[in-house]
């Protein structure tokens, strides 16, 4: 299984720079894998294909403002994505623009750079006068204040005020990731709505985004890569829910591969082989030859080549489906990675 088999080409003015204004008015390609044919449709007309007692199930992380700007002593401009926290007010980060030393964020916070390897550093926040005197401080209560959201680095472009709303899902609600889990961002409270009112059950997860979901893979041997732990819970409502479904040979559809890797985790992880209830960390890695054991359908965006998302895809696809399905989305002009269109793996 080689790296260079999930290789493709994409011409730079197909990768979504933007949302569009109306989250829903995306296009989906909607691919039958059985039957190898597919539809092309508009996102909110997903409803079509699901069916009175399908549960579809979300992942309610909400993207946390992790990227800071920041300058060097002598002006020159620095960067800080978070990505781990070590212990309060130190955390392991992906650093631009200074290999070791301080650094000046707004507040008068400042930062001490310790280089890891490569890209990856330890940061030690030390607060300013008039933050340090407050028992507790903590950069995190800062970050709504100071950072940006942490856009994936293929839009090129800056942070903006509405990415603040339009990198988040609109069921996002508890705070933890680094990256918005892309599937759900063409979500729009009156389609969940009318999706619940067709008899199809709704049910969410909780799954924090991780660098590991976006880490690239550089290994040729694929099988050789290893995931970042990634933290998960999933409700007692939501167990219940999952595991009478398939019980009863009704369908669950995950919205993108953040759901999928927590419900297969939990089934792998379980000695009944089914959604256990609980908090736990996945580091699970899945790619062609996964045989599934929860999930029936996939709601998933377009990835990026050779990435973990896109292996995901290929398994649950076949990787020579998944490809050409790519190629019928190139010549009809849809919108790829995070901003861009969905597709609903059937």
């Amino acid at each position: 299984m080689k790296l260079s088999d999930f290789d493709y080409h994409i011409q730079e003015n197909q990768i979504a720079q933007r949302p569009l204004k109306d989250r829903d008015a995306s296009r989906l390609f909607v691919l039958d894998r059985k039957n190898e044919k597919a539809d092309h449709r508009l996102f909110r007309d997903i409803t079509g294909y699901l069916c009175p007692g399908d549960v579809l199930v979300l992942n309610d992380t909400k993207v946390v403002p992790v990227r800071l700007p920041c300058a060097k002593p002598s002006g020159g401009r620095a960067e800080i994505t978070l990505l781990k926290e070590l212990a309060i007010n130190s955390w392991k980060a992906l650093v631009k623009g200074v290999h070791e030393g301080q650094v000046i964020l707004e507040k008068g916070i400042t930062a001490k750079v310790s280089r890891l390897n490569g890209a990856m550093a330890r940061v030690d926040f030390n607060m300013g006068p008039g933050l340090s005197d407050r028992a507790g401080t903590d950069i995190k209560g800062f970050l709504n204040d100071i950072g940006v959201m942490p856009l994936p680095i293929y839009i090129k472009r800056g942070a903006e005020k509405a990415d603040s709303k339009d990198y988040q899902t609109v069921y996002a609600k508890k705070d933890g990731a680094v990256a918005a889990p892309t599937a759900g961002l063409h979500f729009t409270d009156k389609l969940i709505t009318s999706i619940k009112e067709k008899g199809i059950k709704v049910e969410t997860i909780t799954l924090h985004v991780g660098y590991g979901t976006f880490k690239p893979v550089k290994v040729e041997d694929i099988r050789d890569h290893q995931m970042d732990e990634e933290f998960y819970e999933i409700p007692v409502t939501t167990a219940y829910s999952l595991n009478a479904a398939k019980a009863e040979g009704r369908r669950i559809v995950a919205v993108g591969t953040t759901v999928t890797r927590a419900l297969e985790t939990s089934a792998r992880d379980s000695s009944a082989h089914i959604i256990e209830a609980g908090t736990g960390k996945s580091s699970i890695f899945i790619y062609p030859g996964h045989r599934f054991q929860i999930v029936d359908a996939l709601v998933t965006n377009f990835h990026l080549p050779g990435s973990t998302p896109m292996m995901l895809a290929s398994a649950f696809s076949g990787l020579t489906l998944l490809k050409k399905a790519y190629n019928i989305a190139q010549s009809e002009g849809y919108r790829f990675y995070s901003y861009g269109d969905a597709m609903l793996l059937l």
